[in-house]
């Protein structure tokens, strides 16, 4: 393993001064080979003057800047993760005052007029079309004046986008409850919390505290000032910012010539246009409308009893600050499941061992802990693997598990490509590394770290994201790991969440954590059956929140409070609590999902195809579909278009019955 850590490019122990002098260097050196490549006359534009120069740049630019804009979002340090934030927005603007590049431009398409482009490589030929069509998209084919727009919004889009993602990781708001108000909660989580002079428990409004209170405390108006708090979360300036980017936004369209920016952007994924996405969002509401109300019907008449158990006022209608907590209570009532109880047997030590072993077996790969006095990491909670092909002992990569929260940390559970798995400038392969960033809760002497079956299966889908990066085996870039249509980029993960439904990889995810007793039979047989528990309302939020997207990304400008509270109450069937906002901290709209939020159902269709019509047909855990899986759909990246990879998986057109039927809908 020691001969591969040189390998590993990246470091984490520069300072906030080595931040931005190496951004700036990095700027240098990158304009250096841009001004190289628009310097080349047109008719000695080559294959290695041109593609090479910028496939070259491409891996070592993707080094390096991610290794100056990941400390924003996982350093213990705050001023070295300020130093991030400005180094990312240097780069941000110089990102898109090089992909504005005239001069390059031009050459790209003097080579591809000059070659007959069937004698390059297929990854190669991609390659050239994708950045032209870029360029295109950038406006490089149009006027000088229109250009200068273009970059001018495109710059001020990237800082503020910048801006709203600090101002979500940096909210630190903190509420304080008496234990009575806490009640309901199990005492590991009030034991856990930090406490008041007074002995009040202070709650914060990160996943671990938010989501079990929301399920558990049975006071309505506990669960009230949470839900208010939660979704006002950076509502004064980051409405402000939203608001912003949906003007820019619609300018940069209608200056490229698209009539919206949902239409600029689906051109480039599977979906093609807004009234694809439409009639697919739209047809799936209308699907699972009778099981919303049926599920809303059931939520009152427990409201019902539950204030008359705890002596609250009952006023006959399901709030926002309810629908958590009635969700899982229908789970409990209807399929007996107990959260708490199930959660005995899911340590998270136990689940991480048991994803890790199973992605090892499917996909024929081993991993191997980097010892701590060899592991460069960020923070002493942070773990290092190696990785390596099983059957070849082929060195393919490393990852890293950061998975417990700090201040100023990342707030949700994502995966970071950090150094992408390509061919690097000297010929040789540079192997892959990503790091999977999370919150779980962390364990104490007291109490050990317990998960929810949800954590779980977020643990299983994350982790599937480092497979995608680590298992990509391409030749550029630009198409390593899950650089694919953004459209089916959660496609792979949400294949493998299937796995922590299925008794016989339960079993390998769990052992109780007093004795490492079996989960029981007829818990696994309880919550296997409670998978589609609260269908409707779970999936009509997602609904909810993919047409919000595409509402406002088909206008000029959008009040966004306005716009989001009158489809919650349409198409959930449950109004937005007056006052908040939850799209000032929906960050996804700020981060690269805009326009595309109805990508997460649209993938999952696709997951249920590969799940149904392969593995449980052949076997969850056959190493045949596994080996498939990983030379189909994770290793060729972006190389080859998704719906191309679908079919050499499946051997035939993808079908949506598999995943209509998984949600408990006749087809």
């Amino acid at each position: 393993m020691a001969e591969h850590l040189s390998s590993n490019r990246l470091r984490w122990d520069l300072s906030p001064s080595d931040l931005k002098a190496r951004a700036e260097k990095l700027k240098e050196t990158t304009r250096a080979v841009y001004d190289a490549v628009g310097g080349v006359s047109k008719e000695n534009v080559t294959y290695n003057n041109i593609i090479q120069a910028l496939a070259n740049n491409d891996c070592e630019y993707g080094v390096m800047r991610n290794m100056l804009d990941f400390p924003q979002h996982v350093s213990p340090n705050k001023e070295l993760r300020e130093a991030s934030t400005d180094a990312d927005k240097v780069l941000s603007e110089f990102d898109v005052e090089m992909s504005m590049r005239q001069d390059v431009f031009d050459n790209l398409v003097a080579f591809q007029e000059k070659t007959d482009v069937s004698s390059l490589e297929p990854e190669a030929k991609r390659y050239l079309e994708k950045k032209i069509k870029l360029g295109r998209r950038n406006g490089l084919h149009l006027p000088k004046d229109v250009q200068d727009k273009v970059k001018a919004l495109k710059k001020r889009a990237s800082d503020i986008s910048i801006d709203y993602n600090k101002n979500v990781n940096d909210e630190n708001t903190i509420l304080e409850f008496t234990e009575a108000e806490l009640g309901g909660l199990p005492d590991d989580f009030i034991k856990r919390l930090e406490k008041t002079a007074d002995g009040k428990c202070k709650v914060t409004l990160k996943y671990p505290d938010y989501f079990p209170l929301m399920r558990k405390a049975h006071n309505p108006d506990t669960r009230r000032r949470m839900e208010t708090a939660f979704n006002s979360r950076c509502k004064t300036e980051n409405t402000a910012i939203l608001e912003e980017l949906v003007k820019i936004r619609a300018q940069l369209a209608k200056l490229l010539g698209y009539s919206t920016h949902a239409e600029y952007i689906l051109e480039m994924r599977m979906a093609k246009t807004p009234e694809t996405v439409s009639t697919f969002l739209s047809g799936l509401a209308e699907k699972l409308r009778p099981l919303q109300r049926e599920e809303l019907e059931g939520f009152l008449k427990y409201k019902e009893e539950d204030c008359k158990k705890y002596g609250y006022e009952f006023d006959n209608k399901i709030n926002l600050w309810d629908m958590r907590y009635f969700m899982n209570m229908s789970e409990e009532k209807r399929y007996s499941v107990d959260h708490n109880k199930l959660k005995e047997y899911f340590p998270l030590e136990k689940v991480i061992k048991g994803s890790l072993d199973i992605y090892q077996e499917l996909l024929g790969l081993k991993f191997e802990e980097v010892p701590k006095d060899q592991a460069p990491v960020w923070n002493d909670d942070v773990q290092m693997f190696s990785v390596t092909d099983r059957e070849t002992g082929q060195f393919m990569g490393f990852f890293y598990l950061d998975l417990f929260p700090r201040e100023g940390k990342f707030s949700h559970a994502a995966c970071f490509g950090l150094q992408p798995g390509c061919i690097a400038p000297d010929g040789t392969r540079q192997p892959a590394i990503a790091a999977m960033v999370a919150n779980f809760t962390k364990s104490t002497p007291d109490s050990p770290s317990l998960s929810t079956h949800d954590e779980v299966e977020t643990f299983f889908h994350e982790f599937g994201h480092v497979m995608h990066q680590l298992c990509g085996h391409t030749k550029f870039r630009f198409f390593s790991g899950n650089r694919v249509e953004r459209d089916f980029v959660e496609a792979p993960s949400q294949m493998l969440e299937n796995w922590c439904w299925q008794a016989e990889t339960l079993a390998r995810l769990s052992g109780h954590y007093k004795d490492g007793s079996a989960l029981p039979a007829e818990m696994v047989d309880k919550l296997v059956k409670a998978r589609n528990a609260n269908a409707g309302v779970f999936n009509l939020r997602q609904i909810l929140l993919g047409t919000f997207d595409q509402t406002i990304h088909t206008r000029d400008e959008a009040d966004t409070e306005t716009i989001y509270s009158g489809l919650s109450k349409q198409i959930l069937g449950i109004p937005a609590t007056p006052g908040t906002n939850m799209c000032a901290a929906f960050a996804h709209l700020a981060d690269g999902y805009d326009a595309q939020y109805y990508g997460y159902l649209w993938s999952e269709v696709y997951s249920m195809d590969m799940f149904c019509s392969r593995f449980k047909k052949e076997g969850i855990m056959s190493e045949k579909v596994g080996k498939e899986y990983r030379k189909y759909i994770l290793q060729p990246g972006g190389s080859i278009d998704a719906m191309d990879m679908l079919k050499n998986f499946l051997g035939r057109e993808p079908s949506q019955e598999p995943f209509l039927i998984s949600k408990g809908l006749e087809v």
